[in-house]
């Protein structure tokens, strides 16, 4: 008997053993970065909030329904063959939750509980601070330049050929040369929703007989659509590039620095401090409360101020490599754990689904498509010739055909290279300031 004691003892280890391993296993399949178990616990806990009517608009509430349901779209997405090679999980991510609110299959106290979330804490830009100041850090400061000034070109003339491809289908489809300027090609340049469709409704409102209500519904519809077209054109670009890899810098613009790392690499530490990571992302959120101050006080668009913040610092080293390099680290973060939850959140709060459907006419889609293919196909052939990579430059001219600064993130998360982010804000917020801009004046004068 005495040595059945021992027998008995190890025979429990094993077992315990087998145990942790079916666990370990199980928590080695994840469903977007959620464990498996986890996701299930995450399932278990949401549908007890929701029939007991207790789903907060706090942060961990938010961060675990947000979670389950961005990555668990972007999961599906990422599983359908022909539709994740057109940026799917980024497309199914974004529309399919603003279809399932529309269509009330969404319980209420989610929807109530992530758009209260998203638009009380400003999410989507601490996001984009995040990618902005962490991408821009993390660059070479010789990529940088270069890269900066040439991108100019391609968008500038992407943007009027693109203005003059679309003018033409769509006054030969019949939808009328003011039509297609005022209602489609300038609201699709316009730089999204926030600082495009609401300047340009009022703007149109104070020059034109008609209700800033009724311009906003007319502006809307374009710049869904055209953002729709501008994720998936970018997804396939994705995929082209993977076939022809001469074409992409996979994440790196200018082709005159082949042999450099498109972003500049920690230093060769064996631990991570996470005080640095933590210290540049203090930074990125303080320089976008910066950007926040000079729009109160000059009306300079906040994305813009923090992103030549960021370059000035990059530019006169103004910041020690320990933080840039945690500064981009906070902007790998960001891209890897919070991009589908944020897809998911501008899905249930900023993308209206009837709104979308309104443009889905066959006059609408053909004039919109020829905008984005344009804008995109003439991107890529300027950036040929500039010496940039052709798929980048055409992906960040597809920003200009987005819905801001949450169409740069779909686009760049179908495209997989969201480390283009600071110059994708250059064509979303500068590109469409001017745009705006420009339209205004001459309307004022012309109309």
């Amino acid at each position: 008997m005495g040595e059945l004691q021992p027998n008995l003892q190890t025979e429990s280890f094993q077992k315990q053993e087998r145990t942790d391993n079916w666990f370990a296993r199980a928590m080695n399949i994840r469903i977007g970065i959620i464990p498996l178990p986890i996701y299930i616990l995450l399932f278990l806990l949401i549908t007890v909030f929701v029939m007991s009517r207790d789903v907060k608009s706090d942060i961990l509430t938010s961060i675990a329904v947000m979670s389950f349901f961005g990555f668990t779209f972007g999961q599906i997405g990422k599983s359908i063959p022909i539709v994740r090679s057109i940026g799917g999980p980024a497309i199914l991510a974004t529309f399919i939750p603003s279809a399932v609110v529309y269509y009330h299959l969404l319980p209420k106290d989610i929807i109530t509980s992530t758009t209260e979330f998203t638009e009380s804490s400003n999410f989507l830009y601490l996001f984009i601070a995040g990618i902005v100041v962490g991408s821009i850090l993390g660059m070479k400061r010789e990529t940088l330049v270069k890269a900066f000034v040439k991108i100019f070109i391609p968008l500038i003339a992407g943007s009027i050929a693109a203005a003059i491809v679309g003018l033409c289908v769509g006054t030969l489809l019949g939808l009328g040369f003011q039509h297609t300027l005022l209602y489609i090609v300038v609201p699709i340049m316009a730089g999204g929703v926030g600082e495009g469709a609401i300047p340009l409704s009022i703007g149109y409102s104070d020059i034109m007989p008609m209700s800033q209500g009724e311009a906003f519904a007319l502006v809307l519809p374009s710049i869904m659509l055209g953002s729709l077209c501008a994720i998936m054109l970018s997804g396939l670009l994705n995929v082209i590039g993977k076939s022809k890899p001469e074409w992409t810098g996979n994440g790196k613009v200018d082709k005159s620095d082949q042999n450099a790392p498109a972003l500049e690499q920690p230093a060769n530490d064996k631990t991570f401090d996470l005080s640095f990571f933590a210290s540049g992302g203090i930074l990125a959120v303080s320089l976008y409360l910066v950007g926040m101050l000079a729009h109160d006080f000059f009306q300079l668009p906040a994305p813009v101020v923090m992103l030549v913040l960021a370059v000035l610092i990059k530019l006169f080293r103004l910041a020690p490599a320990s933080i840039e390099n945690g500064a981009f680290g906070v902007s790998r973060f960001f891209s890897t754990a919070v991009t589908y939850p944020l897809l998911f959140a501008i899905g249930v709060s900023m993308t209206p689904w009837d709104k979308l459907i309104a443009a889905f006419t066959i006059s609408n889609i053909i004039t919109i498509l020829s905008i984005v293919v344009t804008m995109m196909a003439v991107g890529f052939l300027t950036g040929k010739w500039l010496n940039l990579y052709p798929i980048e430059t055409a992906i960040i001219n597809a920003c200009h055909s987005g819905q801001g600064g949450t169409g740069d993130v779909a686009i760049l998360s179908a495209a997989e290279r969201l480390e283009l982010m600071p110059f994708a804000q250059v064509s979303t917020r500068i590109g469409g300031a001017i745009t705006v801009s420009v339209t205004l004046l001459l309307l004022h004068q012309f109309y």
